[in-house]
């Protein structure tokens, strides 16, 4: 296959070319476009992702907000990352589990460590989890990352997992689907191909088609729950984000399927690389404005923030349009229990506690969420789309986020967020509109309360 009618380079180029000539007026038009909550182009994305105007960001980050809220709810997701190894084959430039970084404790987890961390996390009050595995295939092969999921989901109370590893046969991802994975996430990093190539100078991930064409053999497998995203940082913000948005179109027009979330990691500061600094520094501002483009141009997608981002910084985003954020994280193997720096990946700079930023995320008016439903209740991939894309997904958000929210009040909050959140929880359940749903969810809140678990829509 030809990868660059997938990423068709020169393309990109003049649409950020003329996305630099688009007026004022126009730009408003495409904001107010946006807000319909039905995507807009990749020639109306390059336009926004030029806006230096302060009064125009206002009104695309305003924009970007209504549109998740309109989508999704105020609901935010939280979840935590569990790495299983730091051991690699690839030379990545920036990255900290590099194989030439000889001052890196390596480890890879064992079944029963991993059960050990994943149960960590639980106490946390987690009830997802994204599985982070080294690129050493000789260590965390088809075998150590299907035999995780599987101790996880039989010994611990978390009740989804979803997987971070490199990319696989057609044959591996059917095995992968067997075990019960949620959602596979793969990065290209960067899409622009000579910053790749430069990026990756050895290793399975220097080959950037390979990498690519990943996601297509994970649906052929029958995986329809995806996840992508770039390194922000590496290269012009512009090109990558106008390329990940490529990559959604594309794989919308093949599969039917956009990509089920989009991750937005900027490059952090590692111990040991070859990199002493960001290639192509992205401000808070402009980081703002690739969140929001992401938003309108793609409503229905997930957007994931990381610990990476400093506490303030993700307080501000969580208005923004963000839908998914880890709490509590660690990014080393092990890092649960043992406290490593010399393991980790790279530093993280929200290094609050999972019941800090719950409380957060209550005392701004959103309802955090623990829900695992549309996995379980078969509403992947197209059946998701459909509801996302008409904005009924919200419906069920609404109700599973109140009653997972409910369960860890009652069995991991302290008096502090039991008492805002219980606040918010009143509050969310009048924002029920639909009555039968409403009486439903009031039901499965009782029986929680007398201690039933895991109820959900």
């Amino acid at each position: 296959m030809d990868t660059n009618k997938i990423i068709d380079e020169v393309k990109i180029e003049e649409i950020i070319e003329a996305g630099k000539k688009v007026e004022a007026r126009y730009i408003q038009d495409i904001i107010q476009k946006g807000k319909e909550a039905k995507g807009i182009s990749l020639e109306e994305a390059s336009a926004l992702l030029q806006i230096e105007d302060a009064s125009l960001l206002s009104e695309l980050f305003q924009a970007a907000s209504e549109v998740k809220n309109n989508i999704y709810g105020k609901r935010i997701v939280v979840f935590a990352p569990l790495y299983t190894s730091n051991e690699c084959t690839n030379n990545c430039l920036y990255c900290g589990f590099k194989v030439s970084n000889k001052n890196l404790n390596r480890r890879t987890l064992n079944v029963d460590e991993t059960i050990y961390e994943a149960q960590e996390i639980v106490n946390q009050g987690h009830k997802r989890i994204l599985l982070v595995c080294g690129e050493d295939t000789r260590k965390t092969n088809i075998k150590h990352i299907t035999e995780s999921l599987k101790a996880i989901y039989d010994t611990t109370d978390i009740r989804r997992i979803n997987v971070n590893a490199a990319p696989m046969s057609v044959e591996d991802f059917r095995l992968l689907k067997e075990a019960g994975i949620g959602t596979y996430q793969i990065f290209q990093e960067t899409y622009h191909r000579e910053t790749y190539k430069k990026m990756h100078p050895s290793g399975l991930k220097k080959n950037y088609d390979y990498r690519l064409l990943a996601i297509n053999r994970a649906f052929e497998a029958g995986i329809d729950d995806i996840g992508i995203g770039t390194l922000l940082g590496l290269y012009d913000y512009r090109f990558d984000v106008l390329a990940t948005l490529m990559h959604a179109q594309y794989l919308e027009a093949e599969f039917n399927v956009g990509p089920h979330t989009i991750s937005v990691p900027r490059l952090r500061p590692v111990v040991n690389t070859v990199l002493e600094e960001t290639p192509y520094n992205i401000t808070d501002v402009e980081f703002k404005k690739i969140i929001a483009v992401y938003r309108l141009t793609l409503p229905y997608t997930g957007i994931i923030l990381s610990t990476r981002e400093p506490a303030e910084l993700r307080d501000e985003l969580f208005n923004l349009g963000v839908s998914q954020v880890s709490a509590g994280s660690k990014t080393n193997p092990g890092g649960y229990h043992f406290n490593d720096e010399e393991a980790e990946q790279f530093e993280t700079s929200d290094g609050r506690s999972l019941n800090e930023v719950l409380q957060v995320i209550c005392k701004q008016g959103h309802l955090p969420s623990f829900c695992t439903a549309c996995y379980r209740a078969n509403r992947t991939g197209e059946a998701f789309m459909e509801l996302a894309k008409g904005a009924e997904i919200h419906e069920f958000c609404q109700s599973n986020a109140i009653l997972t929210f409910k369960e860890h009040l009652l069995d991991y909050g302290n008096n502090e967020l039991c008492k805002v959140g219980n606040e918010l929880l009143e509050n969310a359940l009048e924002e029920i509109l639909n009555d039968k749903i409403k009486k439903e969810t009031i039901d499965k809140l009782k029986e929680t309360e007398k201690g039933k678990r895991d109820l959900f829509f």
